[in-house]
Parts: C-alpha cells; structure tokens; sequence
C-alpha cells in the first residue's frame, strides 16, 4: 500500500475509487466503505483509495486536546495490504475554506480521478460544511463520477460510530468496544525498561506507554493478548499507573503474558484487550500485590479456557 502524508504529493493519473473521511478507529461502519472501494476498484482494476481528514492542524488551531481511538500509525497498519492507497488530508485553515464545488473539481476529479466515490449518509465537506451527499449526487454528472452513499452500520438498534465507541471505551467494556470495531482495543509500541519487580516477584511482564492522545480505558486490569515477535500470547494486562510500586503517574499497560519465557525489551509489541477483570488499585504490601496477581493470573487461565472452548 502507498502512504501518503499530503493530498499535493498524490500524483497518480490511473482512475480510482475513494471514500473520505475521519476514519478514526477504522469501526465496522468504515469497514463498509472501505469493503465498497475495494470491491469496485478490484472489479474494473482501480486505485483504491481511501482519504483520511487529519484534525490535528485544527485542534491545534482551537486548542483543543485529541482523544482518538486510533493514531496514524495504527490506521496504516490495518489497510496496509486493503487497498492500494492511504492519504492523509491535514485539516489544514486553507483546507476548511476550500468551498464544496471546488472539493469536487479539483479533489475528487482533477487530483484523484475518481470514477466512483463512496461516502456514508451524513458525509459533509467544503467551507462551512455546505457539501453533503445530495450536492455530490448532484454533480456526479457533470464531473463523471458515480456516487455510492452506503447505509450507516448498526449495533443492535444505535448507529456505530467513534462517539459512541469512546463512550463505551470510557466505562471499560472493552468487549462490547470490540464487537463496535470488528478488532480488539489496545495500544502498540515498543517494550520500555521498567524496575523488573514483576520477574523477582515470578511474574516478569511487558510495559508499554499508553499513547497520550489514544483514549484509555478506565485504569484497571484486563485479560487480554499481546503480539510479540509476530505470535500471539494470552496476557493478562494492568492498564494504569502502578500505585503499590511507583509514583510517576505515567499510564502503563503492563502484561503478564502466560506463555512466553522470552525477552522482549526493545521490541515492539500490540497489546489488545478482550475483557475487563478488575480495577486497578493500591495495595499496602508487596506481598499483597503478589498475592492479587497470583489470583488474577488464576482467573485470567480460566478466562482463557472458556474462550477456547466456545471456539470449538
């Protein structure tokens, strides 16, 4: 897949279809979209495109502190290999006073060359939001494209969106949060050094930094997986600041994984959580900590087998 930091720096002439949007969190409801552009693109071998609106320059215009459910890195990684090309569109001001026609003219014909464009139902775009799938179906015509607007996805009976995933990442049903996805939510980077209390204590486990602008779950302990090295490993993982032992304040996800006797320090790994089990709290002695872990460690086995057994 190509990856693209600026729509100026696309330069192919070939056809495509698109869709545009924020696309934060890639949810099943984007899914669709992306499943409709390749679908069409493979069919009368197109590019296949797919335009994501970074916010960043307008948050920062407005001082305004993100809190996203997937960063750049992460979308690349889930259409790496979907389709043919990711753009990333900075919300730049001049790009906000762009007016509708002119998106249409010289975005979607001149600059990507679309033979079809896929949206959702309330897609907006142009100076002051003025175009919407109406003004596009108007001029699809006149600029010779043709205009799929895709019915938005739905979870039982409220509409998927990254609104309502945040709302249920913030009451920590990372399960629920999942079936909104179509994935399980985590976090990835790279294994940092931490006091290796957990190897002396028989427990060795994995610490990553949760991303600052990545919306986190309430702090707590999550049973969950972990790639390393390319494997899978069930875990079981504290989403938190590790109050019994340290006093930084930084939010860690540290994981226990079951099965692994490697060392991962310096590598980098993708933690994602599958159920929350409890929440995170002090404890007066060491001792009492290792006592809890060694209890959640019990449940998190047990949590294990049941899931393998109704994979059966």
């Amino acid at each position: 897949m190509q990856y693209i930091k600026e729509l100026s720096q696309y330069q192919s002439g070939r056809e495509s279809a698109v869709t545009f949007g924020k696309f934060d969190g890639l949810h099943r409801g984007h899914q669709k979209l992306v499943s409709k552009v390749r679908e069409l693109s493979t069919k009368e071998n197109l590019n296949s495109i797919v335009c994501a609106f970074d916010m960043h320059p307008l948050w920062k215009e407005k001082g305004i502190t993100p809190q996203i459910i997937m960063d750049q890195r992460e979308r690349y990684l889930h259409l790496d290999g979907v389709v043919d090309v990711l753009v990333e569109c900075p919300f730049t001001p001049d790009f906000a006073r762009m007016r509708a026609e002119a998106f249409i003219e010289e975005i979607i014909c001149r600059k990507l060359h679309a033979r079809y464009v896929v949206v959702g139902t309330d897609f907006h775009f142009g100076y002051e939001k003025k175009g919407d799938v109406h003004m596009l179906a108007a001029y699809a015509e006149t600029y010779g494209y043709q205009l799929f607007v895709i019915e938005k996805e739905r979870y039982q009976d409220r509409i998927i969106s990254s609104t309502y995933i945040k709302e249920v990442l913030r009451t920590g049903d990372v399960g629920k949060a999942a079936e909104l996805l179509g994935y399980y939510y985590g976090a990835d980077g790279v294994v940092e050094h931490g006091r290796r209390l957990g190897r002396t204590l028989g427990f060795p486990t994995v610490n990553l930094h949760w991303p600052a602008e990545k919306i986190a779950p309430p702090n707590g302990v999550y049973f969950g997986r972990v790639r390393v090295d390319g494997s899978w490993h069930p875990a079981i993982s504290n989403v938190g600041v590790k109050p019994t032992v340290s006093r930084d304040g930084r939010l860690l996800v540290e994981s226990y994984l079951l099965d692994y006797e490697g060392d991962a320090y310096g590598k980098e790994i993708l933690t994602e959580l599958m159920a929350f089990h409890r929440p995170e709290r002090r404890f007066e002695t060491v001792d009492a900590l290792k006592e809890q872990v060694d209890r959640d460690i019990a449940c998190g086995r047990k949590f294990f087998e049941t899931q393998k057994q109704q994979k059966k």
